[in-house]
């Protein structure tokens, strides 16, 4: 009696699907009419640049009907929905379905979902509009499982199948909730008479609402389309409505910004499909957009020593540009030892900066989405440096968004003590000056670093790589308001990072553990990944410093990015590529297919290049015929690591790994390079691996990685979306900077000795288990600063 006694009569044989995400196509050629050709095109409005309906879930499915027979036929298309999200709840009972209320045409059935364990309640709501030609009817209620003498699937099949329409469904077939132990759906049937060789055009629209987010924390939040259609969930039957009489305007849209990418001819055939279908991510990777506003539930206190800088200065406006006289240096020692002051005084401090909201039309939410569906931690941070080239290609706002909550969270400290999966030692949740693995899991925003395999705060790639984001997120936008927001916390951050610059030779050094995004892969001493990333986070830093009126600070980071540039080319340059590190061992002659990381990035900013033309072109040519063209002729991407003798480095799990995020960052460095082909040819390996049809099977799932043996690690994650960097670096966009002269030294020296005073008041403390941070920054402020 349930959905599989439906005789539907289609094994697929005459029907194909394509993909251009956010629409796609599925045509039913001859079957399961030979007479009949049914195509189904369905849309999503995720609209570049659009803050509105790009938030409204809600999907439009339009069948377009052709009648190739000689004969007028009568076609009934049936939309069908459970009351279920797919989890307990489908069997609890006491969900309901009812009519919506018809207008202009729209007819539709709302379906009212509970949820398990006190979680938010969701609405659906399925709807067609009747026009000449069309008619709708509507099936309330039918079971779709469970012992019941209801009105079953079976029976709401045979009903359309023997009239056409359940404009004869006896009304009492409408239930009033479900009985625990069974679960239910409904459907809409759209009934057209066809005269032989016409067509007709039907349109259903899916939407849902659940307002609420709530996180284990208790705090709950409001969803962004909230803003547009208020909290209620029946605003499920007005998203439905609005999707089916406005979704010719959205696929417009999408169609303008599709079409010139399609149109091309510089690229080859795969890739703007696959450049398309892998933003499928932005939404299937657990994403959360908020409508900016704080928690609904009030914030319990925060206890203990967790505090947070604010050096926000309450101006947005773009007229207010930074006096250049303002020693940056000064302000941030000024507010540590205010707030320090605080907490020497009371061990109560509730100070916590939480989410940092701008105000009116310019707060657009806030963004989360999880590094993958296996790996929960939101907006993973040294992930999102490769796949954010997507959110300030496309959505802007968002990404600025996301660079605001992390420029919070550099200035926030947190001492609660988390013991680490790799060697079982404490380490506190994250200490001040340091850019947080990720915002969290069950209490993001406030509760950042879900990651508890190494203790990040010592990782040495996350500080650059915000860093560099903020500096592409400035120059890409022109928002001065945003770098001078943003521009204490880039300060802190470089700041942060001088502790491990052991020799002071003005390069920093790794610690001989995976502390980068290579998480299982060792590096020490000088890398050609974290060093190539300091070395350009300096020339964003001095850049960037430019941009704000900081003069001085402009001056002292473009010394150390010249003094670091040398030691990096010194250390690693081998005369055909830059050596995995500098510790002399085997494992430092690994051909690094991502070891002109920093060099990318530079590049893609509009900055300088951190080395020589003739030895970017050299790396990149080995890893192109190492790492690129020895594995598998090309056909699966870049393999991480790569000895000299062309075998591949099989001496940790990563270094045998694809990573396809990493292998199209590659491609959109060689293409910055102008090796344009080579570039193509690198990411082809990931589209035959993951989308083709004689590949392996990963279509809109494309995982972290694949290895040597072509076995996939952690399905559906973020840093594919790096294939937006590739488009990047071909659409060359016009970035909003303005060119660097040369400055006097003025208050350079004093400039220098407050920046190194900083440096030592972020130092991380030799014992943790002796003191704990607060109190060691404490005591040299009070030794150092107030003396």
């Amino acid at each position: 009696s349930g959905i599989g006694s439906w005789d539907w009569n289609l094994n697929g044989q005459k029907s194909t699907y394509h993909a251009l995400y956010p629409r796609a196509w599925t045509v039913y050629d001859g079957e399961p009419d030979p007479d009949l050709k049914i195509m189904c095109r369905q849309i999503s409005p995720i609209i570049p640049h659009n803050y509105q309906q790009s938030s409204y879930p809600v999907a439009v499915f339009t069948f377009t009907v052709i009648n190739s027979g000689t004969t007028a036929a009568d076609v009934t298309l049936l939309f069908t929905w459970a009351n279920s999200v797919g989890g307990k709840s489908e069997l609890t009972g006491y969900h309901s379905n009812s009519s919506m209320t018809e207008k202009d045409g729209v007819h539709g059935v709302l379906l009212h979902h509970r949820t398990a364990d006190g979680l938010p309640p969701v609405t659906f709501a399925i709807a067609a509009q009747e026009k000449e030609g069309v008619h709708i009817s509507e099936c309330p209620y039918f079971m779709m499982s469970g012992n019941s003498d209801e009105f079953t699937a079976k029976d709401m099949w045979n009903s359309v199948k023997e009239h056409g329409s359940f404009d004869l469904l006896d009304p009492v077939n409408s239930s009033t909730s479900s009985k625990p132990g069974t679960s239910i759906g409904a459907a809409i049937a759209a009934s057209v008479k066809l005269a032989p060789q016409a067509t007709q055009n039907v349109s259903f629209s899916l939407a849902w609402a659940s307002p609420e987010v709530k996180f284990c924390s208790g705090k709950t939040y409001h969803r962004r389309y909230t803003k547009f259609y208020g909290t209620d969930v029946d605003a499920a039957a007005s998203l439905a409505r609005d999707a089916i009489l406005n979704h010719s305007s959205w696929e417009m849209q999408i169609e303008d910004w599709q079409h010139p990418i399609l149109q091309d001819k510089r690229f080859p055939e795969w890739y703007p499909v696959t450049l398309f279908n892998e933003l499928y991510y932005l939404n299937a990777g657990g994403t959360i957009w908020t409508d900016g506003l704080p928690p609904i539930q009030s914030l319990t206190a925060i206890g203990g020593k967790k505090f947070s800088l604010d050096m926000s200065n309450g101006e947005t406006d773009d007229d207010n540009e930074m006096n250049p006289q303002t020693n940056t240096a000064t302000d941030i020692l000024h507010q540590m030892a205010s707030v320090l002051e605080r907490i020497h005084a009371s061990l109560a401090s509730n100070s916590a900066i939480g989410t940092t909201l701008l105000q009116g039309e310019e707060n657009i939410g806030q963004f989360l989405y999880l590094e993958g569906i296996e790996y929960y931690m939101w907006n993973t941070y040294d992930v999102h440096f490769y796949s954010s080239f997507s959110l300030i290609m496309l959505f802007p706002k968002l990404q600025l968004s996301v660079q605001r909550d992390f420029a919070a969270a550099v200035m926030m400290h947190d001492p609660e003590k988390l013991k680490l999966l790799h060697d079982g030692k404490l380490a506190a949740r994250k200490v001040l000056g340091a850019v947080p693995h990720d915002l969290g899991l069950y209490d993001p925003w406030f509760k950042v670093n879900a990651y508890t395999l190494h203790n990040t705060d010592r990782w040495k790639d996350l500080n650059p790589k915000f860093v560099l984001q903020v500096y592409r997120d400035v120059v890409a936008t022109g928002d001065k308001s945003f770098a001078r927001a943003v521009w204490p916390s880039v300060y802190m951050a470089m700041a942060y990072m001088e502790q491990f610059d052991k020799d002071k030779d003005g390069m920093i050094e790794n610690e001989d553990f995976p502390d980068q995004t290579y998480d299982v892969w060792s590096m020490a001493g000088v890398s050609a990944y974290c060093g190539g990333l300091w070395v350009a986070a300096l020339q964003a830093a001095s850049a960037l410093a430019h941009e704000v009126g900081d003069k001085a600070s402009e001056k002292l980071f473009w010394n150390k990015y010249e003094k670091a540039k040398s030691v990096y080319d010194k250390k690693l340059w081998n005369g055909s590529y830059f050596n995995y590190d500098d510790a002399g061992t085997k494992a430092s002659t690994s051909i690094h297919a991502d070891q002109l990381a920093g060099q990318w990035y530079a590049k893609a900013c509009g900055l300088s290049s951190i080395v020589d033309k003739d030895k970017s072109q050299s790396a990149l040519e080995k890893i192109y015929t190492f790492n690129v063209m020895k594995f598998k002729d090309g056909n699966r991407g870049a393999i991480n690591g790569m000895w000299p003798d062309g075998t591949l480095d099989m001496s940790t799990m990563q270094s045998r790994e694809i990573w396809p995020g990493v292998t199209y960052a590659l491609a959109a460095s060689m293409i910055q390079e102008g090796m344009v082909e080579e570039g193509f040819k690198t990411a082809e390996g990931v589209y035959h691996a993951a989308w083709s049809s004689e590949g392996l099977g990963y279509a809109f799932q494309t995982p972290e990685s694949w290895n040597n043996d072509d076995e996939y690690r952690s399905l559906c994650y973020m840093r594919p979306l790096a294939i937006w960097a590739i488009q990047w670096a071909l659409s060359n966009p016009k970035l909003h900077k303005e060119p660097q002269t040369d400055i006097t030294q003025d208050s350079f020296p004093k400039n220098q000795f407050s920046y190194a005073r900083i440096a030592k008041l972020l130092q991380l403390p030799e014992d943790e288990s002796s003191k704990s941070v607060p109190r060691v920054i404490y005591e040299i402020v009070r030794n150092r600063f107030t003396s």
